[in-house]
């Protein structure tokens, strides 16, 4: 059997499966698609197909099925990605620029990931640790309570609390706001600490006390594990008719309510800004072993701050999901904050 041809005949079965949620005779493949074959030729290629596990025969007498392993051949040979029309790409754009604020960008971003694929979308705000310090403001709240606002290059705003000694006066903490961010501004974790701790020793004696706590507590919120945050959305997509899962949606509401989870399986998957899929099994998480998961880093001149993607059963539309994953990532790094 010719290798090419069993792609050929292995892809329309895909193809088919996902927009028909139907078994795939060998009589319906000759019909619909041009393989240039008798249909005994295409029940030998399927009954191979079979024999080497890329398709299975969920009933007697009934068609043929994709199985994990056809899914992944198919992902693996694909030739080209359904690109996305120019609406769609400007509606994208359009979108997305036109968001107010870091939350409103991840927002929209779930929402037209969820939209353009009719699946479950997942969006990671850009991580603490990864982003740069943009600005430091120091803002007295009471006798001994300064409220310290951090806000990173990627539009992130994080408050914390510091308690200090009665009486600051104004003058100096302008003018330790100044310095600090003069200092600090635009620098990542690995080197926030070391600019503060320069400030630190060339102020007066009577200051350094008070650079050091506000210097520890910036350091401490943009090195913090527990922060990540993500954006679910078009969980809803999951009840629709044709979202079909053998043990039922439970298991995989369940993995989508362990974010922590759910986050560490994406980060694995994504190691640069390319896009990544895990089908079925291949998915560590019990509750996703019926779903495949596309995903995506974002993030400026290169470097990937955060991730996103989606969530569907195997049966997903895998050109169209990963053209959706790919231009959502690309749009969203052009416009976060700069």
């Amino acid at each position: 059997m010719s290798e090419d041809r069993r792609l050929d005949v292995l892809r329309a079965i895909v193809e088919d499966y996902v927009r028909t949620r139907e078994p795939v005779g060998s009589r319906v493949l000759t019909e619909r698609h041009q393989l240039g074959v008798s249909p005994a030729t295409v029940r030998n290629d399927m009954a191979a197909l079979e024999e080497a596990g890329y398709i299975a025969q969920p009933h007697t007498s009934a068609g043929r099925i994709p199985t994990d392993k056809g899914y992944r051949l198919f992902v693996d040979r694909l030739a080209e990605v359904k690109p996305l029309s120019q609406p769609q790409k400007r509606a994208i754009e359009t979108f997305l620029s036109e968001a107010v604020d870091l939350d409103d960008v991840m927002t929209r971003a779930g929402r037209l990931i969820a939209q353009l694929t009719g699946q479950v979308a997942v969006v990671q705000y850009p991580s603490l640790r990864r982003s740069g310090l943009r600005h430091l403001e120091l803002v007295p709240t009471g006798e001994n309570r300064l409220l310290v606002v951090v806000i990173t290059d990627t539009g992130r705003v994080e408050q914390r609390f510091l308690d200090v000694t009665p009486g600051l006066d104004d003058g100096l903490l302008g003018e330790l706001r100044a310095r600090l961010n003069a200092a600090a501004a635009g620098k990542r974790l690995a080197d926030v600490g070391a600019a503060f701790e320069r400030v630190t020793v060339a102020l007066p004696p009577e200051v350094r006390p008070l650079a050091a706590a506000v210097a520890e507590l910036v350091t401490e919120t943009l090195g913090e594990e527990g922060e990540e945050r993500i954006v679910l959305a078009g969980q809803a997509n999951l009840a629709r008719a044709g979202m079909r899962f053998e043990q039922g949606l439970s298991p995989v509401l369940e993995a989508l309510e362990e974010q922590v989870v759910l986050l560490g399986l994406l980060t694995e998957m994504v190691a640069d800004q390319s896009v990544a899929v895990r089908i079925g099994h291949e998915n560590r998480l019990e509750g996703l072993t019926e779903a495949s998961v596309v995903s995506s880093g974002y993030g400026t001149d290169g470097d990937t701050l955060a991730i996103l993607g989606s969530i569907g059963p195997t049966r997903m539309d895998y050109p169209g999901t990963i053209a959706a994953v790919r231009a959502v990532a690309r749009y969203l790094s052009r416009v976060l904050p700069t």
